[in-house]
């Protein structure tokens, strides 16, 4: 019985290499991967020479893959089984999974339930208020795995708090849950140093 897993972990935890490692593991082994990504995540994405937009899957250390993109109005199961026709697909896996929408996480589960294929989603488990996003709080409801990539803070602890920070690196506090952008906008820290900065920068 195939299963749904959720592989999560603070910014710049290596989770996105870990994805398309996986994903050479499975194809190595003869498996056909579906990689794909929510559209919120666009940061990588690029246009060819023939003007059609490429969505692709890049960490930090320089791995990347061509995916499709998934837009948060589209049922993923319905294009799944349009996809398999061609040939069987053993295995998704899914990039910045904490942008996908509750229903969706739903149809991966009954893929990887009645259509016996594994679902392996890889993404953050909370926004920069330390709130969880919507499809990693359905992923943590229904997921038959969960398993931490842990990463660390500067001063050596375990980085859980994906802090956004301004030009200055000033801690922001308020504003919307999703900003997409890299190690110029965010940086993993555990909660103690978090804290820390926000008080020190109050004063």
């Amino acid at each position: 019985m195939s299963k749904l897993y959720f592989k999560y972990g603070a910014m710049a935890s290596s989770k996105t290499a870990n994805a398309l490692m996986t994903r050479f593991n499975y194809e190595e082994k003869g498996n056909r991967v579906w990689l794909i990504k929510p559209d919120l995540d666009n940061r990588d994405d690029y246009v060819d020479e023939n003007g059609v937009k490429v969505t692709v899957v890049k960490s930090r250390i320089g791995l990347s893959a061509v995916a499709d993109v998934v837009a948060r109005d589209e049922n993923i199961l319905e294009r799944f089984n349009r996809i398999r026709e061609s040939a069987p697909i053993g295995a998704i896996i899914c990039d910045e999974c904490q942008f996908l929408t509750a229903a969706q996480v739903d149809q991966m589960k009954y893929i990887a339930e009645f259509l016996d294929t594994p679902v392996l989603c890889f993404g953050l488990r909370s926004d920069f208020q330390t709130k969880l996003f919507e499809g990693s709080m359905r992923l943590f409801e229904i997921a038959d795995s969960i398993t931490e990539i842990k990463s660390v803070c500067k001063c050596g602890k375990k980085a859980i708090v994906n802090a956004r920070i301004d030009g200055e690196g000033k801690i922001i506090v308020e504003g919307a849950q999703i900003e997409i952008g890299g190690n110029d906008k965010y940086e993993s820290m555990c909660w103690g140093c978090w804290q820390q900065r926000i008080k020190e920068q109050s004063k």
